[in-house]
């Protein structure tokens, strides 16, 4: 597992997310969110069993989140009661390949740059977002969040679309590796197009 992809995906994830650049901590990466039930998120490219529970026995504000790069059984046990641990999430990567991407029939692909984050959408004629997805520009990195397709346009490929665009949008911006974060569902997607799992990532947060 690479520390590097690891402070790449939160440099980014923080980007995409237009919150403060992770701050360099002894134990990992702290980002500072600021948005309520996600006050700050301190990531941890390895499950220390002593740093686990230092974290956790003085960090208790509600809205605290943990990021920590290792199975749930790796990190349950150093913490308290008064962490919830989530769903296990997956960080995956892929080397970013321009390649020429067609919307499917009904849709109209936009793909648009703001700043560092360049977003693609799926549009109806009606002009309705069935799909969409955005990439982080760090470098040689593009970091890749947010991609959800609507209810009514699921099952039609969109989402493989929407990260086909964003893969070569990267690469046209001189981006050469992609890196995410997966829910289980969202990784059987990824995986189909190539993406490779990094690191199982366990999150725990302080609930009220």
């Amino acid at each position: 597992m690479s520390v590097d992809i690891v402070r790449a995906w939160a440099r980014g994830w923080a980007v995409s997310r237009a919150t403060e650049q992770p701050v360099e901590e002894l134990w990992g990466l702290r980002v500072d969110v600021g948005l309520p039930g996600h006050l700050v998120r301190h990531i941890l490219p390895k499950a220390s069993p002593a740093v686990l529970r230092h974290l956790a026995g003085t960090l208790d504000t509600p809205g605290t989140w943990l990021k920590v790069c290792a199975p749930a059984e790796q990190v349950a046990p150093s913490l308290t009661p008064a962490w919830s641990v989530q769903m296990p999430e997956f960080m995956m990567t892929a080397r970013l390949r321009r390649t020429e991407v067609a919307a499917p029939g009904g849709y109209t692909l936009a793909v648009v740059q703001r700043g560092q984050v360049v977003t693609a959408r799926l549009l109806t004629g009606d002009g309705e977002v069935a799909a969409r997805g955005q990439l982080a520009l760090t470098g040689a990195t593009g970091v890749v969040d947010q991609v959800e397709t609507a209810a009514g346009h699921r099952r039609r490929g969109l989402g493989s679309v929407v990260m086909k665009a964003l893969s070569s949008a990267g690469a046209e911006r001189g981006a050469a590796t992609g890196v995410l974060l997966a829910t289980a569902d969202g990784r059987a997607l990824y995986s189909t197009l190539g993406w490779r799992l990094h690191t199982v990532v366990t999150a725990a947060v302080v609930t009220a």
